[in-house]
């Protein structure tokens, strides 16, 4: 079993910039792609961003590309998603997950394990 457990989620005015954490424990987390969804209300949940096992690969939706960031600290076993540049739209609640051997793939049915999630909301 693998636990995530996201923090860094809030209330920021739009162009403002947060930085979400998930910290997991209970396996090798070097092991594992982590992943970033977010689900908006009466939305279905989408992909945000991955990263790969070894960290070499990374991967964002085309709505976040270029305003997302997406980075693990192995030895912290936590994956960051530093958001920039945020606007209504990214308003969600957001979810880490974890894949093991995974690519950071798009698809939601990939990962293995999910946080419960952390709320972000964008004022305009």
């Amino acid at each position: 079993q693998v636990q995530l457990v996201e923090s860094g989620g809030g209330l920021v005015q739009a162009g403002g910039s947060l930085r979400l954490s998930c910290a997991a424990s209970g396996r090798t987390f070097s092991n594992y792609a982590m992943g970033w969804f977010r689900q908006a209300p009466g939305k279905e949940r989408d992909f945000v961003a991955g990263i790969k096992w070894s960290g070499t690969n990374t991967y964002y939706a085309a709505s976040v590309k270029g305003r997302f960031t997406i980075s693990r600290d192995n030895a912290k076993n936590t994956v960051y998603l530093q958001m920039n540049s945020l606007k209504s739209e990214d308003t969600a609640v957001y979810y880490c997950t974890a894949d093991l051997w995974g690519s950071g793939a798009s698809e939601d049915w990939k990962y293995d394990y999910w946080g419960q999630g952390t709320q972000v909301t964008v004022s305009s």
